[in-house]
């Protein structure tokens, strides 16, 4: 899995172009979902690209009200691809873990339909009895993930079991990232506020999830790997959290 995607929630204006373009400058993770709008254009811009199949890592999503293998094999077919190389459950059902979309997903797998099969929104509990009831973890729990809202507690319970968190909304959609104390540690590095914030998750093996429409804005999330923060930087932006949601929703953490 490549260390850092581009989201496409939302991504409503030329979302095939933007894909090209993320793609042209070295992005290799794309993020999407059956309910985005944007899985069309994903796949166009995929099969469309000059970098071949097997180097771009797609990942698309099924709802909690729907059949997961059924939906998973209409996601790959809509995206015009031969498989996903992640599918996730979207987010869990409002009772339960949703075993049975969990188990619809590791069918897809077993099947070909996706390489690996992951969950998103799901707290320890919920990873828990999904375990329990298959015997199998999911390899991916895609999470809102930013130093002013995340968990010691599930960052040391996917370590501990090879788990690797995705963070979606890593930007706080900039509702947060003209915090002082963040745009001090930037200015320091001679980079920008987001720049150091989709490092700080880097430097905890959490894989980013940005979205951006403006090229500028493409170049400026992947340009984060010729600087490191230090352990000092690193624990003063994790003193940041509060538990902040810019989705305006409790964190799914424990």
């Amino acid at each position: 899995m490549p260390l850092l995607g581009l989201g496409t929630w939302q991504l409503t204006s030329d979302a095939a172009g933007t894909v090209t373009g993320a793609i042209a400058i070295g992005y290799r993770l794309i993020d999407t979902s059956g309910d985005y709008g944007t899985q069309p254009s994903v796949g166009e811009a995929i099969r469309g690209s000059r970098v071949a199949r097997g180097e771009i890592f797609f990942v698309t999503k099924v709802e909690e009200d729907e059949d997961a293998y059924e939906s998973a094999r209409r996601n790959v077919q809509e995206a015009g691809l031969d498989y996903a190389d992640l599918i996730l459950v979207h987010r869990p059902p409002r009772r339960g873990a949703g075993e049975a979309l969990w188990e619809g997903l590791l069918r897809a797998r077993d099947d070909g339909i996706a390489r690996d099969v992951g969950v998103s929104n799901y707290s320890v509990a919920q990873l828990e009895a999904l375990a329990a009831a298959t015997g199998e973890l999911p390899a991916v729990n895609q999470i809102e993930w930013t130093p002013f809202g995340w968990s010691p507690e599930m960052l040391r319970y996917c370590r501990e079991r090879e788990i690797v968190i995705q963070a979606y909304s890593p930007l706080t959609r900039t509702r947060r990232i003209d915090d002082s104390r963040l745009r001090a540690i930037a200015l320091a590095h001679g980079k920008t506020q987001a720049q150091v914030v989709i490092r700080w998750n880097l430097q905890h093996g959490v894989v980013p999830l940005p979205k951006a429409n403006r090229h500028e804005h493409l170049v400026e999330n992947f340009d984060v790997f010729d600087f490191e923060l230090t352990d000092a930087e690193i624990e003063e932006l994790g003193a940041l959290n509060e538990q902040y949601s810019s989705l305006g929703s409790s964190l799914a953490y424990v």
